[in-house]
């Protein structure tokens, strides 16, 4: 960083100048930097914008001037979801217990079998399916 190098005022920053437009000026000009500092946080804790990843900040760029913001969010979504969105979860949740009903019916099925198998019941002569000599060679 250079030695001519001026941190720009926390009064820059669009949240803080949007407070500060909205008192009087003769307020707004008694502000430190250090109050400006602890408003700016205040402004940004928004109870109800709490996300699981959240960084936000800004970047100056020294020799052109000027200054960039960032913002990474990631959360749970808890906005109102849109009809298609509606829709698509409830096709895909339907296909998971469908999807969940059916392996837990053919593990009951193969379940049956090896019991059935395990008892020496045969329901039909000279038919297997194997399934009951693969078991016990494991």
């Amino acid at each position: 960083m250079s030695p001519d190098y001026i941190r720009p005022s926390l009064k820059d920053d669009p949240r803080v100048c949007n407070a500060l437009n909205n008192m009087p000026k003769s307020c707004a000009d008694t502000f430190s930097e250090s109050q400006l500092h602890y408003m700016r946080l205040a402004l940004i804790d928004n109870r109800w914008q709490k996300h699981f990843i959240d960084n936000r900040g800004s970047f100056y760029v020294p020799f052109v001037g000027w200054r960039f913001f960032y913002v990474l969010l990631i959360g749970r979504n808890r906005r109102a979801l849109s009809r298609k969105e509606k829709q698509l979860t409830l096709a895909l949740f339907s296909l998971s217990v469908l999807g969940f009903i059916l392996i837990s019916l053919l593990f009951g099925l193969l379940l049956l079998y090896l019991l059935k198998s395990a008892l020496g019941i045969d329901l039909f002569e000279d038919t297997s399916l194997g399934i009951w000599d693969w078991w016990q060679s494991l």
